[in-house]
C-alpha cells in the first residue's frame, strides 16, 4: 500500500514504563533457571526488563503512555483510540475503551487490535486507513502488553526474555512531505504456523473451566529455533516490498527500528537488508522484549531522537504470534517525545472533550 499526497502523520509519541527492573540473574534466581547472564546477553541481547507489581495491569501502562503521547502532540483530545496487545486487563471487554474513559475521551470509538508482536504495526495501519478514508481526524494508537503476567517464571526458553511497557503515538491528517508521515505500508500473516507462538489454553479451544491440556497451558510458549527462521525471513521480505512501494532505497533509509525480539533477528535482518550498524536503533538491552509495546518505545526513546532529524527516513518492522509481520515506511516525526509514570496516569488525564465534540461533529473535506 503506497499514499498520494494525503496520508497519516505521526504528530506525538509517549511512553510508559514500570519502576520495578530486573536483571538476569534477578530472573535466573527467581526462576531457578539453569542459565547464565552471559548466555542471555549473548543469545539475545538482553541484561535487564521492567516488570509491573501486583495491583497494575497493561490498561495503567497504556493510559499513561496515551497521556504522554497527547501531551506530546499538544492537542486537547483525540477522536479514536486503538491499543494493540496480548495482555488485555479482562478476556472480555476489550481494555481500549477503559483507557479512552480514563483519559477523558468520552465516548470515542475504541477497540483491541490483536496481532501478538506485530500488533503496533497492524493498529497504525489501521488508524492510517481510517484518517484516510475520513472516519478519524486525529487518533491515538497504542502498543502496551505485560508479558510477566503471562510467563511461566521457570521456563527457560522465556522467562528471560519478555518485560513489560507501553509506548504510544498520535495520528493526525496531514501530507505526505510533512515529518512523521506514513509511506508505504506492508502486511502478511500465516496462519499455519498458529502454534509456534501460543497460549494454548484460555480461549474456545480449551476453556479456562476444563482441565488444561498441559499443566503449563495457560502460560506462553514459544518454539524459538523455528520463530527465529521465519522471523528473519518475513521481516526481511516485507521490508524490502514496503521500501520498494516507498521508493526509498536500502542506501536513503536512515532509521532502522524493528521489533525487539532478539537483537540476533535484528542484526541478522539488517544485514540483509544492507543496513549499517549505525542507523540500527533499539532498546532490548535495557527493556528486553516488550512485546506490542517494543517499536512505539523506541519511537518515544529520546536518545534516538537526538540521534535523528525530522524527515529522516525510517523503516519500521515487525513480527508476531499468528503468525504475522509487518513493515512500514514512514519520515521521522518532529514531536518531542513525552513520558509519564503508570501511577500518574490519572491525575495528568485530559480534560473531557466529548461533550464538545457531540455537540458540533466533524465531517471530513
Amino acid at each position: 500500500m503506497q499514499f498520494d499526497a494525503t496520508t497519516a502523520v505521526i504528530t506525538g509519541t509517549g511512553s510508559s514504563l514500570p519502576e520495578h527492573s530486573l536483571s538476569n540473574d534477578d530472573i535466573i534466581t527467581a526462576g531457578n533457571l539453569q542459565t547464565t547472564d552471559d548466555w542471555i546477553r549473548t543469545r539475545t541481547g538482553i541484561a535487564h526488563r521492567r516488570r509491573i507489581i501486583p495491583g497494575q495491569a497493561t490498561s495503567d501502562l497504556a493510559t499513561a503512555a496515551g497521556a504522554a503521547a497527547i501531551a506530546s502532540a499538544g492537542t486537547p483530545s483525540v477522536d479514536m483510540v486503538l491499543l494493540a496487545t496480548t495482555t488485555p486487563d479482562h478476556p472480555c471487554p476489550a481494555t481500549a475503551p477503559h483507557i479512552a474513559h480514563r483519559l477523558g475521551l468520552g465516548t470515542v470509538p475504541a477497540f483491541d487490535v490483536a496481532a501478538v508482536c506485530s500488533g503496533f504495526l497492524y493498529a497504525l495501519a489501521t488508524a492510517t486507513a481510517l484518517i484516510r478514508g475520513g472516519l478519524s481526524r486525529t487518533c491515538l494508537v497504542i502498543g502496551a502488553d505485560t508479558y510477566s503476567t503471562i510467563i511461566n517464571p521457570n521456563d527457560r526458553d522465556t522467562a528471560a526474555l519478555f518485560g513489560d511497557g507501553a509506548g504510544a503515538t498520535v495520528l493526525s491528517r496531514g501530507i505526505l512531505t510533512a515529518p512523521g508521515a506514513i509511506q508505504a505500508i506492508d502486511l502478511g500473516s500465516d496462519g499455519s504456523g498458529h502454534d509456534l507462538i501460543n497460549i494454548p489454553a484460555g480461549g474456545s479451544r480449551h476453556p479456562q473451566h476444563q482441565p488444561p491440556p498441559e499443566p503449563t497451558s495457560h502460560f506462553f510458549h514459544m518454539r524459538g529455533r523455528e520463530v527465529y527462521a521465519r522471523a528473519v525471513r518475513h521481516m526481511t521480505d516485507s521490508a524490502h516490498r514496503v521500501l520498494t512501494r516507498a521508493n526509498w532505497s536500502p542506501e536513503t533509509t536512515r532509521a532502522f527500528i524493528g521489533h525487539q525480539a532478539n537483537q540476533r533477528i535484528l542484526d541478522s535482518v539488517a544485514d540483509r537488508l544492507g543496513l549499517p550498524t549505525e542507523h540500527r536503533f533499539g532498546n532490548i538491552a535495557r527493556l528486553g522484549n516488550t512485546a506490542a509495546a517494543s517499536i512505539p518505545l523506541v519511537l518515544a526513546d529520546p536518545t534516538v531522537h537526538q540521534a535523528l532529524n525530522p524527515g529522516d527516513r525510517t523503516l519500521l518492522t515487525a513480527f508476531g504470534g499468528g503468525l504475522t509481520w509487518a513493515s512500514i515506511a514512514l519520515t521521522w516525526p518532529s514531536a518531542t517525545p513525552h513520558t509519564k509514570s503508570p501511577e500518574s496516569s490519572c491525575k495528568t488525564a485530559p480534560t473531557p472533550t466529548h461533550q464538545a465534540r457531540s455537540q458540533t461533529p466533524w465531517t471530513p473535506s
